[in-house]
């Protein structure tokens, strides 16, 4: 069943309300549904191992398993965003949504043996990373389905009901290892993965006008901006999926009487669901500005959640912990609205405003997408490691909270210097677009 679109025109206002919004539409609902299944899989071990009491394993070692699927996706990622371009989206999407069937089952399998070696369980975790690889993809194929001034909320909607699968993961995974034991952390998303591949297969399209080489995508390593944005979303998006993935073996390590499973769920929640708010804020006030003062407002966060951990109290932990949660979510939101006004007001200036300098723009802004989201993921992994190492070698966090507050204090000045200082704006008409 071929199911290829050749005249794709979602620029021109005829054609979108003839045909082009639905389909576009209908492509984004089942986008959604796979991304949100590859963030529960990539996730799944953020609970697993908090859950993991039975073996021998020491803090460190629980939180290895926990950072490496968050470093194999942000590797994958970078692959992932040229599937889409190289085997269409709807192709690429209902393979990858089958490789996630590898670590739930896997994990369903080695955890129903006691005797399985630590580095087995490494090895499974690594393949975790299958769903993480997912979100560069999806965002890819997508922004290729919507016209430019639809696509912030678009790509919104598409990340935040990916995002929400963070919290799926912690709000019914507790209650499945709880009812049935911990294999069923594995087996219990083996009948949704094959039902968003099937209907991947069935519902989604491939479109030919997205079709670009993989040359022509790697172009954009090449410019700065690539990598300016790739820093600043390991202070987002990093932090986001970092600390989703940490808060249940960290509560556990720092209160392990608290209920902490019954409230994992709230903050990568509270995350997802505000992202959008961070776009909506950055269409008012501007992306640069936005993001430079929630950077200031994360740096006030790790300092009190820092100084919670310390107070014995869990809930006062916990309400500390949604202010990182909340202002990583917005600062997700206003990063991604700059990343497209970036690269689409630069094909502009060298090509104009034609249909086709439109679709380099996207082409450039797909393929840097890709590249940031991979980046930026890597923060997933550092603060977990940072986490590890920090208790390892001083048997608590504190270490990890000076480290943390340190990069947003870089963030913030990055963001001032590249963005809204008056002087960089002058130089580069692009970087002006990126603060409006």
């Amino acid at each position: 069943m071929a199911r290829w679109i050749a005249d794709w025109h979602p620029d021109d206002p005829a054609f979108w309300e003839r045909d082009g919004k639905r389909v576009a539409r209908r492509n984004l609902v089942f986008s959604i549904l796979a991304e949100h299944l590859g963030f529960t899989v990539w996730t799944l071990w953020s609970i697993v191992a908090a859950k993991m009491g039975s073996y021998d394993f020491t803090t460190d070692q629980l939180f290895w398993l926990v950072a490496l699927p968050n470093l194999i996706g942000s590797a994958l990622r970078i692959p992932y965003t040229f599937g889409p371009a190289r085997f269409g989206g709807r192709t690429f999407t209902v393979a990858s949504a089958l490789l996630l069937l590898i670590p739930a089952i896997l994990l369903g399998v080695a955890v129903s043996d006691p005797g399985t070696p630590y580095w087995l369980f490494l090895v499974i975790a690594a393949t975790a990373g299958f769903g993480g690889g997912n979100f560069a993809s999806s965002m890819a194929n997508i922004t290729y389905f919507y016209p430019q001034h639809k696509q912030g909320s678009a790509l919104g909607l598409n990340a935040a009901g990916g995002n929400i699968g963070v919290s799926s993961v912690q709000l019914v995974m507790p209650l499945v290892i709880g009812a049935f034991g911990l294999a069923a952390a594995g087996w219990f998303w083996v009948p949704f993965v094959v039902v968003a591949a099937a209907c991947a297969w069935f519902f989604m399209d491939n479109l030919a006008s997205a079709k670009a080489s993989p040359r022509e995508q790697w172009a954009v390593a090449g410019k700065a901006q690539t990598w300016v944005m790739s820093f600043l979303y390991i202070g987002t998006f990093g932090s986001f999926i970092g600390y989703s993935t940490a808060f249940p073996l960290l509560s556990k390590s720092l209160f392990p009487d608290s209920s902490w499973a019954a409230v994992a769920f709230v903050g990568p929640l509270l995350g997802s669901l505000i992202r959008p708010v961070g776009g909506w804020l950055s269409d008012r006030l501007g992306g640069a500005p936005v993001t430079l003062w929630n950077f200031a407002a994360m740096g006030a966060g790790v300092v009190l959640v820092w100084l919670a951990s310390a107070s014995g109290s869990f809930w006062l932990f916990f309400l500390a912990f949604q202010t990182l949660f909340v202002t990583a979510g917005i600062g997700n939101g206003s990063t991604y609205r700059m990343i497209p006004a970036i690269f689409q007001a630069k094909a502009a200036e060298e090509f104009g405003t034609s249909e086709q300098a439109l679709l380099y723009g996207k082409r450039q802004a797909s393929a840097a997408i890709g590249i940031i989201s991979a980046i930026g993921a890597f923060g997933g992994f550092l603060i977990n490691r940072g986490f590890g190492m920090s208790f390892a070698g001083t048997g608590s966090p504190a270490a990890a909270f000076v480290a943390f507050g340190l990069f947003y204090v870089a963030c913030f000045a990055l963001t001032w210097w590249c963005y809204t200082r008056t002087v960089g704006v002058a130089r580069v008409p692009s970087l002006a677009h990126a603060r409006v």
